[in-house]
C-alpha cells in the first residue's frame, strides 16, 4: 500500500497501485471508501485491467496466424508493474509495455497507457493502447471497477439498484461453470432498474452484449449514487460473489470465448485490431452525485 499513487481534488480522492495500474481506493471528502473491501474469503481484486483478453479463452489457449499462447482469464496487464509516467496533486499515468514475458503469450509488441484525473466529484479513467509493430494487432480491453456494496451512505444492501440510461430488454448471456460464454438468460432488467440481490450472481456474471446504454446510476434508493459513464464501451458486465461487500460494473471492448470457439483471435467477437503506428483508447467515468 505504501507504493499506491493518490491523488485528489478536494471532493474526491483516488488510490492506484503500480501493479496492474489498479485503482484501488475511491473516498469521498468525508473519507468514506467507495470501492470494495477487498475480503479476501471473497475476491482480492480491486479493479483490473483486462488486456488484452476480457474473460476466458477456451483451454486458455489463445490461437493467433495458426499459432498456440497459453494465456490466463483477463490477460496479463492485471499482474504487471506499470511505470509512473506523469503525475500532479490531480493526474497519474501509468504505462507499460511488452516484454519477452508478455511476448510468449501474445506476440506484438505494444504501450498500454492508463490515465486517472479528478475534477470535481468525478474520476476520469482513459486507456490507450498503442502499436509499435509492424503488423495489425488484435486486442481486447475492459475495466473491472469493483465498488462498495453497500454504499457508505446508510441505505441497506438489498435497497440498491443500477439504473440504466435506457430501459435494457434483451437477453443476457450466461457463463458456464469454467467461465466461458454458454446459454443467453431471460433479462433481470424491469424497463431500465436492476435491483440488485445475490441471486443474480449464483451462476456468474451478468453479461449485456451488446448494452444499450452508455451510462448507469448505482446506488441506493436514497443518498449519493455513483454516476457511470462508458462511451463507446459495447458490453458490459455486472459481477459479484453472493454476500461479498461489492459489485463490479465492467464496461468491456471483448468477452470471454464462446464454449467450444478455437478460431483465430483475430476473428472472435469483441477483438479490435489496431494498425501499426496508431493507438487506440477508451474512458470511463465515474461521479459521485448527491
Amino acid at each position: 500500500m505504501d507504493d499506491w499513487i493518490r491523488i485528489g481534488s478536494g471532493e474526491l480522492y483516488a488510490a492506484i497501485n503500480p501493479l496492474g495500474a489498479e485503482l484501488s481506493s475511491l473516498r469521498d471528502a468525508d473519507g468514506n471508501e467507495l470501492m470494495t473491501d477487498a475480503d479476501p474469503a471473497f475476491w482480492r481484486g480491486r479493479a483490473p485491467i483486462l488486456f488484452p483478453i476480457v474473460g476466458r479463452l477456451n483451454d486458455d489457449v489463445l490461437w493467433i496466424d495458426s499459432e498456440s499462447y497459453r494465456m490466463e482469464k483477463h490477460g496479463f496487464a492485471r499482474r504487471s508493474v506499470f511505470d509512473l509516467a506523469d503525475s500532479g496533486p490531480a493526474h497519474a499515468i501509468f504505462r507499460t509495455t511488452d516484454s519477452a514475458e508478455t511476448q510468449a503469450m501474445y506476440p506484438f509488441p505494444f504501450l498500454l497507457e492508463i490515465g486517472f484525473e479528478i475534477a470535481g466529484t468525478t474520476l476520469l479513467m482513459t486507456a490507450k493502447i498503442g502499436n509499435p509493430g509492424d503488423e495489425p494487432m488484435p486486442a481486447s480491453f475492459g475495466w473491472h471497477p469493483a465498488f462498495a456494496w453497500p454504499l457508505p451512505y446508510g441505505a441497506p444492501r438489498e435497497d440498491h439498484r443500477i439504473v440504466f440510461e435506457r430501459p435494457e430488454p434483451d437477453m443476457v448471456r450466461g457463463l458456464e461453470p469454467g467461465g466461458l460464454i454458454a446459454e443467453d438468460r431471460p433479462t433481470p432488467v424491469v424497463g431500465d432498474v436492476l435491483p440488485l440481490a445475490d441471486a443474480l450472481f449464483e451462476h456468474d456474471a451478468l453479461i449485456w452484449n451488446p448494452i444499450r446504454s452508455q451510462r448507469l446510476r448505482y446506488g441506493g434508493t436514497s443518498g449519493p449514487q455513483l454516476d457511470i459513464a462508458f462511451r463507446d464501451t459495447p458490453r458490459l458486465g455486472i459481477w459479484t460473489k453472493p454476500g461479498a461487500r461489492f459489485v463490479c460494473v465492467e464496461p468491456w471492448h471483448g468477452i470471454a470465448d464462446s464454449v467450444g470457439y478455437t478460431g483465430d483471435f483475430r476473428d472472435k467477437p469483441g477483438v479490435f485490431e489496431i494498425a501499426p503506428g496508431a493507438t487506440w483508447a477508451c474512458e470511463m467515468r465515474v461521479t459521485l452525485t448527491a
